[in-house]
């Protein structure tokens, strides 16, 4: 499920961005092993943040470390994004170029280059912000929430009633409209968000002058973490904080209210401001509609000998499932 997950998020946000189908062409590998690499460089531990004397008494190798595995990265990312652009730009077909009601991210970009002042670096930025952003919440908030259902065979039942009773009999496809009043659904992708923020100590921010927060003072060009995985487990907002229970977001008034857009501070996967996670709308209309598909067209069980789900975390700016997750797929005549 872990690759069937990835590929599929990495076919849609290669839709929106550059108006095909990396899986086609064979690049959706490349591209999920660049966001991988890049997210494990961008999440690591940055001894000078912690430790400024050593790290100054260690000259430049800490930072000549961190600068030549980014630099290792660059060149890949500049390949790939570089002909993306020279495609849209000599309008190879199969893009969307030039029709407008089939344009993509790539299409809209161009066209405002020189208005922007928006350089060739300046776009890659954002392309590569685009498919980090758009891929790795989307793909983890899936996978997270599967393996959770599987040990919550309760939730799982609830959600496939919802979907089943809400889309009427035959269509193949679940679209937007069939996922109005699914209650359930939404619920589940909350707790799932709570338990498993896709980014848990959000997007680092740096401080450009001093700071005063309850009486202790931030020096200037501090990097600053929120940890939202905390407040998602804060025992004082939350019941049985390490339980998976999407009933919480329904039927318990003080919390039903929470939106995960940044307006409450007791619920931050995605953070708030300017800062907030930029894939985050385009994440969540991907888990929705999957999540609905899959638990719509199938049962799913544990592979055979298998009656547990290994749940350990490997660490990043991302944090990701250590195991990959495999489940049997078991048809269902809806």
């Amino acid at each position: 499920m872990s690759e069937l997950l990835s590929t599929f998020t990495n076919h849609m946000v290669g839709r929106a961005v550059a108006g095909r189908s990396f899986r086609m062409e064979g690049r959706d590998k490349v591209f999920r092993e660049l966001i991988r690499d890049t997210m494990a460089l961008m999440g690591g531990f940055n001894l000078e943040n912690f430790y400024p004397g050593v790290a100054k008494a260690a000259g430049g190798l800490l930072m000549w470390s961190v600068r030549r595995r980014a630099e290792r990265l660059r060149d890949p990312w500049d390949e790939v994004l570089d002909k993306l652009i020279d495609e849209h730009e000599s309008g190879v077909p199969g893009n969307g170029s030039n029709q407008e009601e089939d344009s993509d991210f790539i299409d809209v970009l161009l066209p405002v280059q020189e208005e922007y002042e928006l350089t060739r670096n300046n776009i890659k930025g954002i392309l590569a912000d685009m498919f980090a952003a758009g891929t790795d919440p989307a793909y983890l908030t899936l996978e997270f929430a599967l393996a959770e259902l599987m040990l919550n065979r309760e939730a799982m039942t609830k959600l496939q009633a919802e979907v089943r009773s809400s889309i009427p009999k035959g269509p193949n496809t679940i679209n937007e409209q069939h996922l109005t009043g699914m209650t359930y659904l939404k619920a589940v992708i909350k707790e799932t968000l709570r338990l498993h923020p896709p980014s848990p100590l959000l997007l680092p921010h740096f401080l450009k002058e001093d700071c005063v927060v309850d009486a202790y003072t931030i020096p200037a060009c501090t990097t600053m973490f929120v940890n939202a995985w905390a407040i998602g487990r804060d025992p004082k907002i939350w019941d049985a904080v390490e339980k998976f229970m999407p009933e919480r977001f329904i039927h318990e008034e003080e919390i039903q209210g929470f939106d995960f857009r940044g307006k409450d501070f007791q619920f931050l996967p995605f953070g708030s401001g300017r800062r907030m996670c930029p894939g985050m709308n385009f994440a969540l209309a991907s888990v929705e509609i999957m999540l609905a598909s899959l638990v719509y067209h199938f049962n799913w069980e544990l592979p055979n000998g298998v009656d547990d789900i290994d749940m350990t975390e490997v660490f990043g700016l991302t944090v990701s499932r250590k195991e990959k997750l495999l489940l049997t797929p078991m048809s269902d005549t809806v």
